[in-house]
């Protein structure tokens, strides 16, 4: 006898991965990530699996961008690592193009510029965290090592909250020469430490600033110090000892634009 051919399983459609990163592309996930990649027109987008739900919330102008399924939540998550809050959205597109520092050099501003640069951050929630202030206060640009550094993810992307694709992630091959460019064009480069010398209000300055953040374990690297012009802290309770560094960077981002 025969046996019945075999119904096939979801997940033919829906493969599951163990990373959101795959060969072709990678997948973003949640309500604003997805959002800000729809908008982002340097952004190339493939496919979008969605609940009805969601599909209302992006609109249709953002999701006429790209070929949408409409599915129930499970099936969302089907197409993403485990645990994933993806808020019924998952959207299936291609890393952005690379940018290199001269390109975000070249770019003209109305006011101060502030570049915020990383040193060994390597938690995706601390760098998409960063990203996330860095958009709110009108940063130029994060940059971060190519190496010892999270690379464009699901996670990255979710924790920024699409700051993603409106603060430009800059990867470098060496942190301390990228503080030597920045130099050359009279950014002011700070480095902020708990042993700072000074508080960081006393150390900005009027002009264009690179602001250093170094790792919460390690801090900043000897040699990429050495490239600052001064160090200094966020005057915080002595009951504290330290800031978790996305939220030092907050802080700190909010004074450099606090007005004088």
């Amino acid at each position: 006898m025969a046996r019945p051919p075999q119904r096939k399983d979801r997940r033919h459609f829906f493969p599951k991965q163990s990373h959101p990163r795959v060969a072709e592309g990678l997948w973003l996930y949640g309500t604003h990530a997805v959002q800000a990649a729809l908008a982002n027109q340097r952004r190339k987008v493939m496919r979008a699996v969605l609940t009805e739900r969601a599909a209302a919330e992006i609109g249709p102008k953002l999701l006429g961008r790209v070929k949408s399924e409409i599915v129930d939540l499970n099936a969302v998550g089907k197409v993403l690592p485990e645990g994933a809050v993806h808020q019924g959205v998952a959207l299936h597109c291609e890393k952005l193009p690379a940018l290199a520092l001269e390109d975000v050099l070249g770019t003209a501003s109305d006011r101060r510029r502030i570049i915020v640069v990383l040193d060994q951050i390597s938690d995706p929630h601390n760098a998409g965290a960063i990203l996330r202030s860095a958009s709110a206060f009108g940063a130029t640009a994060v940059i971060v090592q190519d190496r010892h550094a999270p690379s464009e993810s699901g996670v990255l992307a979710k924790a920024a909250s699409g700051a993603l694709d409106s603060v430009p992630y800059v990867e470098v091959v060496n942190i301390a020469r990228a503080l030597e460019q920045l130099g050359e064009q009279d950014f002011w480069r700070i480095a902020l430490a708990g042993d700072g010398e000074v508080a960081l209000g006393e150390a900005a300055t009027k002009g264009d600033i690179a602001l250093v953040l170094g790792s919460e374990g390690a801090g900043i690297r000897r040699l990429v110090r050495e490239r600052c012009d001064i160090a200094a802290f966020v005057p915080i309770d002595a009951r504290t000892e330290s800031l978790n560094v996305s939220n030092a960077a907050a802080v700190a981002l909010y004074e450099l634009r606090r007005p004088g």
